[in-house]
Protein backbone atom coordinates (compact mmCIF):
# COMPACT_ATOMS: atom_id res chain seq x y z
CA UNK A 1 0.00 0.00 0.00
CA UNK A 2 1.10 3.41 0.03
CA UNK A 3 1.32 3.71 -3.47
CA UNK A 4 0.78 6.81 -5.91
CA UNK A 5 -2.05 5.08 -7.96
CA UNK A 6 -3.18 7.25 -10.74
CA UNK A 7 -6.64 7.19 -12.60
CA UNK A 8 -8.22 8.69 -15.75
CA UNK A 9 -11.80 8.47 -17.09
CA UNK A 10 -11.78 7.51 -20.62
CA UNK A 11 -14.60 9.19 -22.73
CA UNK A 12 -14.85 11.44 -26.16
CA UNK A 13 -12.04 13.76 -25.43
CA UNK A 14 -9.68 10.57 -25.21
CA UNK A 15 -7.03 11.91 -27.69
CA UNK A 16 -5.90 14.56 -25.16
CA UNK A 17 -4.33 11.85 -22.78
CA UNK A 18 -1.73 11.68 -25.24
CA UNK A 19 -0.54 14.78 -23.64
CA UNK A 20 -2.04 13.78 -19.81
CA UNK A 21 -0.70 10.23 -19.50
CA UNK A 22 3.61 10.81 -20.53
CA UNK A 23 4.34 13.40 -17.83
CA UNK A 24 2.39 11.32 -14.89
CA UNK A 25 3.77 7.87 -15.93
CA UNK A 26 7.33 7.70 -14.72
CA UNK A 27 6.16 9.27 -11.54
CA UNK A 28 2.97 7.14 -10.95
CA UNK A 29 3.21 3.06 -9.44
CA UNK A 30 -0.14 2.40 -11.09
CA UNK A 31 -2.20 4.15 -13.61
CA UNK A 32 -5.93 3.40 -14.12
CA UNK A 33 -8.28 3.98 -17.12
CA UNK A 34 -11.82 3.65 -16.44
CA UNK A 35 -14.03 3.29 -19.62
CA UNK A 36 -17.54 2.62 -19.55
CA UNK A 37 -18.24 -0.49 -21.14
CA UNK A 38 -20.91 0.67 -23.64
CA UNK A 39 -19.00 3.74 -24.59
CA UNK A 40 -21.47 6.07 -23.30
CA UNK A 41 -21.05 9.42 -21.44
CA UNK A 42 -22.63 10.26 -18.74
CA UNK A 43 -25.07 11.59 -20.22
CA UNK A 44 -25.98 8.47 -22.27
CA UNK A 45 -24.50 9.46 -25.61
CA UNK A 46 -22.22 7.16 -27.01
CA UNK A 47 -18.78 7.45 -28.15
CA UNK A 48 -16.19 5.65 -30.41
CA UNK A 49 -12.67 4.81 -29.71
CA UNK A 50 -10.00 4.83 -32.45
CA UNK A 51 -7.79 1.48 -32.21
CA UNK A 52 -4.62 2.98 -32.68
CA UNK A 53 -5.51 4.79 -28.91
CA UNK A 54 -5.02 1.19 -27.29
CA UNK A 55 -2.07 0.65 -30.03
CA UNK A 56 -0.57 4.22 -28.48
CA UNK A 57 -1.01 2.90 -25.01
CA UNK A 58 0.17 -0.68 -25.40
CA UNK A 59 3.39 1.43 -26.98
CA UNK A 60 3.86 3.63 -24.01
CA UNK A 61 3.47 1.27 -21.23
CA UNK A 62 6.88 -0.37 -20.87
CA UNK A 63 6.61 -0.79 -17.38
CA UNK A 64 3.18 -2.72 -17.62
CA UNK A 65 1.63 0.16 -15.13
CA UNK A 66 -1.30 0.60 -17.12
CA UNK A 67 -4.63 -0.74 -16.19
CA UNK A 68 -8.09 -1.10 -18.01
CA UNK A 69 -11.02 -1.06 -15.87
CA UNK A 70 -14.31 -1.67 -17.71
CA UNK A 71 -17.80 -1.21 -15.79
CA UNK A 72 -21.43 0.22 -16.06
CA UNK A 73 -20.48 4.03 -15.68
CA UNK A 74 -23.68 5.35 -16.58
CA UNK A 75 -26.91 5.16 -14.77
CA UNK A 76 -29.93 6.52 -16.95
CA UNK A 77 -31.89 7.72 -13.21
CA UNK A 78 -29.43 9.93 -11.55
CA UNK A 79 -27.54 13.08 -13.33
CA UNK A 80 -24.73 13.73 -15.38
CA UNK A 81 -22.55 14.96 -12.28
CA UNK A 82 -23.98 11.97 -10.48
CA UNK A 83 -22.65 9.59 -12.58
CA UNK A 84 -19.28 12.04 -12.94
CA UNK A 85 -19.01 11.37 -8.92
CA UNK A 86 -19.98 7.88 -9.38
CA UNK A 87 -17.44 6.99 -11.40
CA UNK A 88 -14.86 8.53 -9.63
CA UNK A 89 -15.65 6.20 -6.71
CA UNK A 90 -16.11 3.34 -8.68
CA UNK A 91 -12.39 3.97 -10.31
CA UNK A 92 -10.82 4.76 -6.77
CA UNK A 93 -12.09 1.17 -5.44
CA UNK A 94 -9.97 -0.32 -7.60
CA UNK A 95 -7.19 1.51 -6.96
CA UNK A 96 -7.40 0.80 -3.67
CA UNK A 97 -8.03 2.75 -0.62
CA UNK A 98 -4.72 2.71 1.75
CA UNK A 99 -2.88 4.53 -1.16
CA UNK A 100 -2.82 8.46 -2.30
CA UNK A 101 -5.47 8.71 -5.11
CA UNK A 102 -5.22 10.66 -7.83
CA UNK A 103 -7.63 11.80 -10.29
CA UNK A 104 -6.50 13.59 -13.59
CA UNK A 105 -8.75 14.70 -16.23
CA UNK A 106 -7.43 13.60 -19.71
CA UNK A 107 -7.40 17.12 -20.40
CA UNK A 108 -5.09 18.05 -17.46
CA UNK A 109 -0.99 18.06 -18.00
CA UNK A 110 1.04 18.50 -14.59
CA UNK A 111 4.07 20.62 -14.76
CA UNK A 112 6.19 19.03 -12.90
CA UNK A 113 4.58 15.45 -11.15
CA UNK A 114 7.56 14.25 -9.78
CA UNK A 115 7.45 17.66 -7.65
CA UNK A 116 3.28 16.80 -6.85
CA UNK A 117 4.73 13.18 -5.88
CA UNK A 118 7.46 14.62 -3.19
CA UNK A 119 4.32 16.89 -1.84
CA UNK A 120 2.13 13.71 -1.41
CA UNK A 121 4.93 11.82 0.17
CA UNK A 122 5.63 14.31 3.07
CA UNK A 123 1.97 13.78 4.00
CA UNK A 124 1.97 9.98 3.83
CA UNK A 125 1.12 9.77 7.42
CA UNK A 126 -2.78 10.29 6.37
CA UNK A 127 -2.87 7.25 4.80
CA UNK A 128 -2.31 5.00 7.78
CA UNK A 129 -6.17 5.40 8.96
CA UNK A 130 -7.71 7.47 5.93
CA UNK A 131 -11.30 6.88 7.19
CA UNK A 132 -10.78 8.41 10.56
CA UNK A 133 -8.82 11.63 9.11
CA UNK A 134 -9.86 12.39 5.27
CA UNK A 135 -8.16 14.85 3.50
CA UNK A 136 -7.78 16.35 -0.34
CA UNK A 137 -4.61 17.30 -1.97
CA UNK A 138 -4.79 20.65 -4.27
CA UNK A 139 -2.95 22.02 -7.01
CA UNK A 140 -3.93 24.85 -9.86
CA UNK A 141 -4.76 24.85 -12.75
CA UNK A 142 -3.99 27.10 -15.86
CA UNK A 143 -6.72 27.40 -18.38
CA UNK A 144 -6.34 27.83 -21.31
CA UNK A 145 -9.18 29.39 -23.18
CA UNK A 146 -8.55 29.42 -26.79
CA UNK A 147 -5.95 28.01 -29.07
CA UNK A 148 -4.67 31.29 -31.41
CA UNK A 149 -2.32 30.95 -35.27
CA UNK A 150 0.32 31.74 -33.46
CA UNK A 151 -0.14 30.95 -29.66
CA UNK A 152 -2.94 30.92 -26.66
CA UNK A 153 -5.24 32.73 -24.47
CA UNK A 154 -5.45 31.77 -21.06
CA UNK A 155 -6.96 32.92 -17.99
CA UNK A 156 -4.60 34.97 -15.82
CA UNK A 157 -5.70 34.01 -12.21
CA UNK A 158 -4.93 29.83 -11.70
CA UNK A 159 -8.00 28.09 -10.72
CA UNK A 160 -7.96 25.42 -8.10
CA UNK A 161 -8.37 21.95 -8.44
CA UNK A 162 -8.64 18.65 -6.43
CA UNK A 163 -6.33 15.92 -7.46
CA UNK A 164 -5.61 13.46 -4.71
CA UNK A 165 -7.11 12.02 -1.59
CA UNK A 166 -6.68 9.49 1.23
CA UNK A 167 -10.41 8.34 0.96
CA UNK A 168 -12.74 8.62 -1.78
CA UNK A 169 -15.71 9.67 -0.54
CA UNK A 170 -17.03 11.84 -3.40
CA UNK A 171 -19.89 14.65 -3.20
CA UNK A 172 -19.37 16.61 -6.18
CA UNK A 173 -17.12 14.81 -8.50
CA UNK A 174 -13.44 15.30 -7.61
CA UNK A 175 -14.64 16.96 -4.22
CA UNK A 176 -15.25 14.74 -1.15
CA UNK A 177 -15.84 18.12 0.94
CA UNK A 178 -13.33 17.40 3.34
CA UNK A 179 -10.41 19.25 5.10
CA UNK A 180 -8.21 20.50 1.70
CA UNK A 181 -4.59 20.92 1.66
CA UNK A 182 -3.39 23.77 -0.48
CA UNK A 183 -0.15 23.03 -2.63
CA UNK A 184 1.66 25.20 -5.53
CA UNK A 185 1.28 22.79 -7.96
CA UNK A 186 0.42 23.65 -11.19
CA UNK A 187 -1.40 22.00 -14.10
CA UNK A 188 -2.44 23.08 -17.86
CA UNK A 189 -5.77 22.31 -18.30
CA UNK A 190 -7.15 22.41 -21.71
CA UNK A 191 -10.73 22.94 -20.88
CA UNK A 192 -11.79 25.13 -23.76
CA UNK A 193 -8.76 24.17 -26.42
CA UNK A 194 -11.21 22.29 -28.81
CA UNK A 195 -13.35 23.59 -31.87
CA UNK A 196 -16.79 24.61 -31.39
CA UNK A 197 -18.64 21.96 -32.63
CA UNK A 198 -16.34 19.75 -29.78
CA UNK A 199 -17.20 22.32 -26.95
CA UNK A 200 -20.53 21.91 -27.74
CA UNK A 201 -20.06 18.11 -27.41
CA UNK A 202 -18.48 18.20 -24.44
CA UNK A 203 -21.11 20.63 -22.85
CA UNK A 204 -24.05 18.47 -23.54
CA UNK A 205 -21.99 15.52 -21.70
CA UNK A 206 -20.28 17.21 -18.74
CA UNK A 207 -21.37 16.69 -15.54
CA UNK A 208 -22.15 20.72 -15.20
CA UNK A 209 -24.11 20.23 -18.19
CA UNK A 210 -27.20 21.95 -16.51
CA UNK A 211 -25.03 25.06 -15.51
CA UNK A 212 -23.63 26.26 -18.77
CA UNK A 213 -23.26 30.32 -18.90
CA UNK A 214 -25.72 30.66 -22.35
CA UNK A 215 -23.88 34.04 -23.47
CA UNK A 216 -20.26 31.72 -22.96
CA UNK A 217 -19.60 31.55 -26.62
CA UNK A 218 -20.38 34.68 -28.02
CA UNK A 219 -17.11 35.67 -25.91
CA UNK A 220 -15.29 32.95 -26.97
CA UNK A 221 -16.09 32.81 -31.07
CA UNK A 222 -14.79 37.02 -30.97
CA UNK A 223 -11.51 36.41 -28.66
CA UNK A 224 -8.33 37.15 -30.30
CA UNK A 225 -4.93 38.63 -29.78
CA UNK A 226 -6.00 41.65 -31.11
CA UNK A 227 -9.28 42.43 -28.11
CA UNK A 228 -8.32 39.84 -25.61
CA UNK A 229 -7.04 42.51 -22.91
CA UNK A 230 -10.66 44.05 -23.27
CA UNK A 231 -12.62 40.81 -22.65
CA UNK A 232 -14.09 40.47 -19.10
CA UNK A 233 -15.95 37.70 -16.76
CA UNK A 234 -15.43 34.66 -19.78
CA UNK A 235 -16.18 31.44 -17.58
CA UNK A 236 -18.73 29.45 -18.74
CA UNK A 237 -20.49 28.76 -15.93
CA UNK A 238 -20.34 31.89 -13.47
CA UNK A 239 -18.87 34.18 -15.99
CA UNK A 240 -17.15 36.80 -13.25
CA UNK A 241 -15.14 33.44 -12.02
CA UNK A 242 -13.03 33.83 -14.82
CA UNK A 243 -11.99 38.05 -15.12
CA UNK A 244 -9.17 38.20 -17.55
CA UNK A 245 -7.15 36.83 -20.10
CA UNK A 246 -3.85 36.67 -20.96
CA UNK A 247 -1.80 35.19 -24.02
CA UNK A 248 1.48 33.19 -24.54
CA UNK A 249 2.97 33.56 -27.90
CA UNK A 250 3.32 29.71 -28.40
CA UNK A 251 1.32 26.66 -28.86
CA UNK A 252 4.01 24.00 -28.00
CA UNK A 253 3.57 22.32 -24.75
CA UNK A 254 7.31 22.25 -24.25
CA UNK A 255 7.69 26.24 -24.64
CA UNK A 256 4.68 26.58 -22.31
CA UNK A 257 6.12 24.60 -19.61
CA UNK A 258 9.50 27.08 -19.62
CA UNK A 259 7.28 30.38 -20.23
CA UNK A 260 4.86 29.23 -16.53
CA UNK A 261 7.87 29.96 -13.90
CA UNK A 262 8.76 33.64 -15.81
CA UNK A 263 5.23 34.86 -15.72
CA UNK A 264 4.39 36.05 -11.89
CA UNK A 265 0.33 35.85 -12.88
CA UNK A 266 0.80 31.92 -13.04
CA UNK A 267 2.41 31.64 -9.99
CA UNK A 268 0.64 30.48 -6.96
CA UNK A 269 2.09 32.94 -3.66
CA UNK A 270 3.35 31.35 -0.53
CA UNK A 271 1.01 34.23 1.23
CA UNK A 272 -1.87 32.87 -0.37
CA UNK A 273 -1.32 29.37 0.28
CA UNK A 274 -0.75 29.81 4.01
CA UNK A 275 -3.97 31.37 4.18
CA UNK A 276 -5.83 28.78 2.40
CA UNK A 277 -4.27 26.22 4.96
CA UNK A 278 -4.54 28.03 7.91
CA UNK A 279 -8.56 28.22 6.65
CA UNK A 280 -8.60 24.78 6.37
CA UNK A 281 -6.66 24.09 9.71
CA UNK A 282 -8.88 26.23 11.68
CA UNK A 283 -12.05 24.75 9.97
CA UNK A 284 -11.00 21.15 11.04
CA UNK A 285 -10.21 22.20 14.34
CA UNK A 286 -13.83 23.65 14.82
CA UNK A 287 -15.15 20.49 13.71
CA UNK A 288 -12.52 18.08 15.84
CA UNK A 289 -15.46 16.97 18.21
CA UNK A 290 -17.93 15.94 15.62
CA UNK A 291 -18.24 12.42 15.51
CA UNK A 292 -20.25 11.83 12.05
CA UNK A 293 -18.13 8.99 10.14
CA UNK A 294 -18.25 10.16 6.21
CA UNK A 295 -20.84 8.27 4.20
CA UNK A 296 -21.30 7.69 0.39
CA UNK A 297 -24.18 9.03 -1.43
CA UNK A 298 -26.59 6.45 -2.11
CA UNK A 299 -25.75 5.96 -5.47
CA UNK A 300 -22.69 5.04 -4.94
CA UNK A 301 -24.34 1.68 -3.68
Amino acid sequence: MKKIQVGFLLSYDYQKMRNSIPPVYAGADQIFIAIDKDLRTWSGQKFDIEPSFFEWLIAIDVEKKITIYRDDFYVPTITALENDSRERFLLSQQMGIGNWLVQIDADEIFIDFKKFVQTLRKHDHFLNTPEKNPIQIAGYLINIYKYLDEGLLYVEEPTKVMLATNYPNYKVARKTKERIIYTDNILLHECLSRTEAELQFKFINWGHNAEINPSFFEKWRKATQDNYKELRDVFYLNPSVWKKLGYLPTKDLEKIKQYIPLDQKLQVSRRHLFLKNFGQWFKTLKLFNSNEAPTFESYFK
